[in-house]
């Protein structure tokens, strides 16, 4: 920082080292990640070496591989993991970390310009547009929000130079003043009330080298969303979302958690760049908000999922094209992003866990939710479940009934309806059909009215009673 303001300016300096700050918390960040997954694969590949070859595994711990020519590939494998493990923990204890400048695929892309399609000036181009560094965090009280990079409200952006490339400027106070005028889409209008009361915006500019345009970035700290309780949120019903590899997969319920209406998909491609993916999750998390808003639901659950130690090879084997899928599933970042996004139209994003919802949505669910003009599948049998779960009814659709002897000879069922819901207790009427043939149409009509059978008085139902107080002489 010294040395750089008196060649800059401390805005300048701090910008700078501020931002390679970042970048080395996050290789850090990524260091230890690495590291955890060594230590997760060489732990398991140790497990599975110990055991017997064919030795079949279980739900808790794998078995031994399938015949000796593997167990002696993952042996020298364990070694090279061993080796990974020591540098990688020696480059931990010393604090160095492995950062390149506009990230690694592109460096290696140098290496395969004929396989990218690229000339050497093109990538070149490319590579000094990801290492050019023009950002500036806002502060509040200055004006716009930003001293260093300022945008009016009409647009017009304005660059403050540093002191050594003053001359260079075009408007008062060292200031240059772009000749293109910037405009927000998305949440202009927030951008617009902050510019307004003078809050801090920060800034990034960046230039696109495949469209050959720059862009304004433009962010700013949200405010933290106070948190309502879980019955409030759930109070208009909920909706179960299932996450899945090219689709999410939602199912409205209402309080008693039954589902309503007609499941919902909404399909997301998530091949291709990292800004293609990202701009599809936000569709797609858009799309399902707004339907949200349609039907007057407050909240919505979705599963805590984490593939982090899931996708590693050690623990999957030859299952090259699983390992493939779950990987391309951004369960941190859809959730992340669900969050922020859910929070801005005030739906609460409720996570459950994930255990076992798509065998048990499809045990309890899909059957009977399928009809002749409707085939539910599995993903919107798992919504189902992950919506009930975070409303707290169990999975299943109906318990067993009570045993004999203690309430109406199993008559009815009391998992359905909550504690005030009319009717509850009523015993189940006899249909005739199928299922009980032994009885003949018309009988047991009139069982849970009692003024239709032969007894005195009226019913108890219908008149209000009041235990009298025992005696404490007897």
């Amino acid at each position: 920082m010294g040395e750089l303001t008196p060649l800059s300016s401390s805005r300048w300096a701090g910008s700078i080292t501020k931002a390679t700050h970042d970048q080395w918390a996050l290789a850090r960040r990524c260091q230890l990640a690495h590291i955890q997954d060594l230590e997760a694969g060489i732990r398991t590949i140790g497990h599975r070496l110990s055991q017997p070859v064919g030795q079949k595994g279980t739900r808790q711990a794998p078995g031994g591989y399938r015949s000796q020519r593997e167990w002696h590939a993952k042996s020298r494998r364990l070694r090279v993991l061993e080796n990974r493990l020591a540098a990688a923990r020696a480059d931990r204890e010393a604090g160095v970390v492995h950062v390149v400048r506009g990230g690694k695929r592109l460096a290696r892309t140098r290496q395969h310009l004929e396989a990218a399609g690229l000339t050497e000036s093109e990538w070149r181009r490319g590579r000094e547009a990801e290492r050019w560094l023009c950002q500036a965090d806002g502060e509040s009280g200055k004006r716009y929000g930003n001293e260093t990079i300022r945008v009016s409200p009409d647009g017009e952006v304005s660059i403050k130079l540093p002191a050594p490339l003053a001359y260079l400027a075009n408007a008062p106070r060292g200031r240059y003043v772009l000749a293109s005028r910037v405009t927000f889409a998305h949440r202009g209008g927030e951008w617009a009330d902050r510019v307004a009361a003078n809050r801090a915006v920060a800034y990034r500019i960046h230039l696109d080298t495949g469209r050959v345009r720059w862009y304004v970035t433009a962010s700013w700290q949200m405010p933290p969303t106070p948190a309502i309780p879980v019955g409030t949120a759930l109070a208009h019903g909920a909706i179960g979302v299932d996450m899945n590899a090219d689709h999410l997969a939602a199912w409205r319920l209402d309080v008693h958690g039954n589902p309503t209406g007609a499941p919902r998909r909404f399909f997301c491609d998530l091949s291709g760049t990292r800004d293609h993916r990202d701009a599809q999750v936000r569709h797609a998390l858009t799309r399902l908000l707004h339907w949200a808003r349609t039907c007057g639901v407050r909240a919505i659950a979705v599963e805590d999922l984490d593939f982090a130690a899931e996708k590693t090879r050690e623990k999957h084997g030859r299952r090259k094209r699983f390992r493939q899928l779950i990987s391309g599933m951004p369960t941190g970042k859809l959730r992340a992003r669900l969050t922020s996004v859910a929070d801005a139209t005030g739906i609460a994003v409720i996570a459950v866990d994930p255990a076992y919802t798509s065998r048990w949505g499809v045990q309890h669910w899909q059957k009977p939710l399928t009809s002749t003009t409707r085939k539910t599948t599995r993903h919107d049998a798992a919504a189902v479940a992950i919506g009930r779960r975070a409303q707290g009814h169990p999975i299943r659709r109906r318990t067993a009934p009570p045993p004999a002897h203690r309430s109406d000879e199993q008559g009815h069922r009391t998992v359905q309806a909550g504690p005030g819901v009319l009717g509850r207790e009523g015993t189940r009427p006899r249909i005739p059909g199928s299922r009980t043939r032994s009885v003949r149409a018309g009988c047991g009509v009139n069982t849970g009215d009692q003024n239709a059978q032969h007894r005195s008085g009226r019913s108890a139902e219908r008149v209000s009673w009041q235990q009298d107080s025992l005696p404490l002489s007897l």
